[in-house]
């Protein structure tokens, strides 16, 4: 009895793609397993009625010969006299039936079809049984044309048999046969090459079968791919929204049960409140950028762009009380990039300096420099802190890591921003002891005049 209160459980979004993707495979199978085992019927029920038309074709060549040996004698009696003396009956095996009222013996009539055997062969190379050769006559008499048809030997050997009605001499039209002439061909060669062409055509099905399965299954791969991208995407940003905006979020509902509890100065409850406002805003944006470039909806306004004019503006808008950015630039620098994205990306590399790139109690001394080397524009931020940890070197721009090992998204977005623009973002020891970034983007013309 089926479980009312049984709960069906839900299959996550992935899955549901994955699922998917074995169905498409399944039914790509399928339809190729259709496909083929319709053409393999096709190609064998061909190859059948092949063999068969050549053998009647030699048959029949072989009793039309034999017929034109045939004569009868002044009473319309059959002659077989000639036949006898100029044909080989034995092999291929000839017989010759006529009807009882052309028989030489007409008080021999047979009773199976209504035919006399005037001639059988003594020693054939094929023994059929007396009822096959008198069946395959009596078909052709009764449907008045030649008749072919698959038999056996009295050995269980296959053959193929073949009878030709033959008629008076100046018969009419409309005349009756007066007998057949049977012949029989062994067909145990052609059988076994037909059989080996059915076995062959199953195992090249089968493989073919399995292939496209397998090739199904890669295209669907390909095919599902774009949509387990996005789910993984999605999933991420998800991840990384929770995990950046738990810390803040808890720091605000604390803020706020301590403003109730009258705790705490109001001024400075708004302050932090503030503080903790304006870092969950850089938050959502820094998250919101970081999914726009990874789903790519993010486009390139890309025009020539002075490169340390903008390094030069974020440096100031970044600098606070107590530390220094100092940017050297030797002339104008020219980069073809996306001024916004660049600049959240300049501006994350500048606050990553100024948060981690000092050692405890001393404040932040940041160096940017702005360069270029042939086709492309350089900026490198460099820093006197305690360098890059090498347990974090080698993921040092994945989402959730900075240099102190810290979480965060400022390098992963900076680095995402270097190679959407086909440039880089490499890390490397400094020459004071800390860090440095380098940012590579590629080299414009002439800025423009916005």
């Amino acid at each position: 009895m089926r479980n009312p209160f049984r709960v069906r459980r839900a299959l996550t979004p992935t899955a549901r793609v994955r699922r998917l993707r074995r169905r498409i495979t399944v039914l790509f199978a399928l339809t190729s397993a259709a496909g083929l085992v319709a053409m393999a019927v096709l190609a064998v029920r061909s190859d059948g009625v092949r063999w068969r038309e050549q053998l009647d074709q030699a048959m029949s060549a072989d009793t039309n010969w034999a017929l034109g040996l045939l004569e009868t004698d002044e009473d319309g009696r059959l002659d077989t006299e000639v036949l006898l003396d100029n044909a080989g009956t034995a092999c291929p095996p000839l017989f010759l039936l006529a009807v009882p009222s052309a028989s030489s013996v007409p008080d021999a009539p047979d009773a199976a079809g209504g035919l006399v055997v005037e001639h059988a062969p003594g020693r054939p190379c094929l023994t059929v049984s007396a009822a096959s050769v008198r069946q395959a006559a009596a078909t052709a008499v009764r449907a008045d044309e030649p008749r072919s048809r698959d038999a056996r030997t009295v050995d269980g050997e296959p053959v193929r048999m073949f009878a030709l009605p033959f008629y008076p001499p100046d018969a009419e039209e409309d005349a009756l046969p007066q007998g057949a002439l049977v012949t029989v061909a062994d067909a145990s060669a052609q059988r076994a090459d037909h059989r080996r062409l059915t076995w062959v055509v199953t195992g090249g099905c089968a493989l073919l079968v399995l292939l496209s399965a397998g090739v199904g299954h890669l295209l669907s791969g390909r095919a599902v791919r774009p949509a387990l991208e996005v789910l993984d995407r999605q999933e991420a940003f998800l991840t990384d929204a929770a995990h950046d905006l738990r810390t803040p979020a808890a720091s605000l509902r604390t803020l706020a049960e301590t403003a109730l509890r009258g705790e705490t100065d109001s001024t400075d409850v708004h302050r932090r409140t503030l503080r903790l406002a304006e870092t969950m805003g850089t938050l959502v944006d820094g998250l919101l950028t970081r999914a726009r470039l990874m789903s790519g909806t993010a486009p390139l306004a890309v025009e020539p762009l002075r490169l340390d004019q903008l390094v030069e503006a974020v440096a100031e808008d970044a600098a606070t009380e107590g530390q220094r950015v100092a940017v050297r630039a030797p002339g104008a620098v020219v980069a073809a990039a996306d001024p916004d994205l660049v600049r959240r990306a300049v501006a994350n590399l500048v606050g990553n300096a100024l948060v981690h790139g000092h050692l405890p109690g001393e404040r932040a001394q940041v160096e940017v420099t702005v360069g270029g080397e042939g086709a492309t524009a350089t900026v490198t931020v460099e820093d006197a802190g305690p360098g890059l940890p090498p347990e974090v070197a080698g993921a040092l721009f994945d989402r959730f890591r900075s240099g102190s090992g810290s979480t965060g998204l400022g390098l992963s977005i900076a680095s995402w921003v270097a190679h959407a623009h086909g440039g880089s973002l490499t890390a490397e020891p400094g020459r004071r002891g800390g860090a440095r970034f380098v940012l590579r983007l590629p080299a414009g013309g002439p800025p423009s005049d916005g």
